[in-house]
């Protein structure tokens, strides 16, 4: 365990890159194991969810190896076998390998995944849709086992424009006999690069990117060469921490498009910004003034930036309120930042209303989650005096060189070991 300490107040500028997609790279590793010819991935994050997958792929027998951001997978060898759960329940990511699997063997054993408490996350969708693609689904406790004769292709409406769901129906279906389509698809950016990914191997895919998504199966899927898009939260994460500390703060190698509905709700609060092709730079007001957030699936408001924005809303002059549409337990962060002496009050598990301005100061603080664990860090920078901020690990989980990308812009920031 891990736990980070921030001296805060201190004015950031300077360049921040941002990595590879989180959210992306941890489905496009499971889905290699759908070739059974070497895959090579590039910009890929040096985080510990990335880790996770590597240990998975080698209980299976892959062929993993690792240099800066490039991860080469070769599958040719793997053993399908049950993954056991003291791996699957470090990441909720190791739920993609049951549609890899299940498309590439027709069988698939593992146990729940894990990951954030930010909700009850069901994987409900994704199990209906691997039964109308064919395969039947048996739970015993936490174990699913997943069994297929052969897939054949189907329509499929999600309830929901799930993420998860999409990118392992997409999964499933790629090998399946016959056509799939996926209607109500999610269609956040990383859906297009995974998407992108199974085509450059031989996949037909289409419609990536929009509410409709259409497969034709293929039989054999071969070797390429794929690229992780920039992480578009990392991106908005960094945005948000310029507005509130920044001077000409620029977070580069990013696609300003993905971050369009967070482009919009700072220039709202009174945030102005260049933006470039490839680079915002921003330098924090002097006055921020209030707004009211909704989280809505892309190219809504992000769930992952409704935590982080929390903590700038602190310092926003009058009242703001949030409505968190996706998960049910993402408010816990306020609770610490109520620690800081920010001023919030959690209406309902939806709704939270936000105070400010307030000063901060330095406390200890625990992150429960990846994207409060980011809150936190936020709410470190800006406060006066030393903050602790324990359970550090699920910020590594998602954020590439969080401590060095700080520091190289002015943060006086430390990550400590815990034996």
């Amino acid at each position: 365990m891990h736990r980070i300490i921030i001296e805060g107040g201190k004015e950031l500028s300077g360049e921040v890159k941002i990595s590879g997609s989180k959210n992306s790279a941890v489905a496009l590793v499971p889905a290699a194991v759908l070739c059974d010819e070497e895959v090579t991935i590039a910009n890929v994050p040096n985080i510990s969810d990335i880790d996770a997958l590597d240990e998975i792929l080698s209980y299976l027998g892959a062929k993993v190896t690792r240099k800066n951001d490039v991860i080469k997978i070769d599958s040719s060898k793997i053993e399908n076998k049950l993954i056991p759960e003291n791996i699957t329940k470090k990441l909720r990511a190791s739920y993609y390998f049951m549609g890899a699997l299940l498309s590439r063997f027709k069988k698939v054993e593992m146990y729940f995944p894990g990951g954030c408490s930010i909700g009850a996350r069901p994987i409900n969708l994704h199990l209906k849709g691997f039964e109308a693609l064919g395969a039947k689904v048996k739970e015993d406790g936490n174990l699913f086992t997943i069994t297929a004769d052969h897939l054949k292709g189907a329509k499929i409406n999600l309830d929901f424009a799930s993420v998860g769901a999409t990118i392992n129906l997409m999964l499933a279906a790629v090998k399946a006999d016959g056509i799939t389509v996926i209607s109500n698809a999610a269609k956040e950016p990383h859906i297009v690069n995974v998407a992108t990914f199974l085509n450059n191997m031989g996949a037909r895919i289409s419609g990536a990117g929009t509410s409709e998504i259409k497969i034709i199966g293929v039989e054999h899927l071969h070797s390429s060469f794929h690229e992780v898009v920039p992480d578009y939260i990392e991106t908005g994460t960094y945005m948000i921490l310029a507005s509130a500390i920044g001077k000409d703060m620029v977070i580069s190698n990013i696609i300003p498009d993905h971050v369009e509905s967070l482009i919009s709700k700072l220039e709202e609060i009174g945030v102005s910004m260049e933006i470039g092709i490839d680079f915002i730079k921003i330098s924090a007001p002097l006055k921020l003034k209030q707004t009211n957030i909704k989280t809505q699936v892309y190219p809504g408001f992000p769930t992952d930036l409704q935590q982080p924005i929390s903590t700038l809303l602190t310092q926003a002059e009058g009242k703001s309120i949030i409505n968190e549409t996706i998960w049910e337990n993402r408010f816990l962060n306020l609770h610490e930042l109520n620690k800081m002496g920010a001023t919030t009050e959690t209406l309902t598990n939806s709704k939270a209303v936000i105070i400010g301005p307030t000063k901060l100061k330095g406390k200890t603080v625990k992150a429960t989650d990846l994207r409060a664990g980011a809150s936190l860090v936020i709410a470190g920078l800006i406060a006066d005096g030393k903050t602790v901020i324990e359970n550090a690990d699920y910020i590594l989980r998602g954020y590439e060189n969080i401590i060095e990308k700080l520091t190289n812009i002015g943060a006086k920031i430390r990550l400590e070991e815990i034996k």
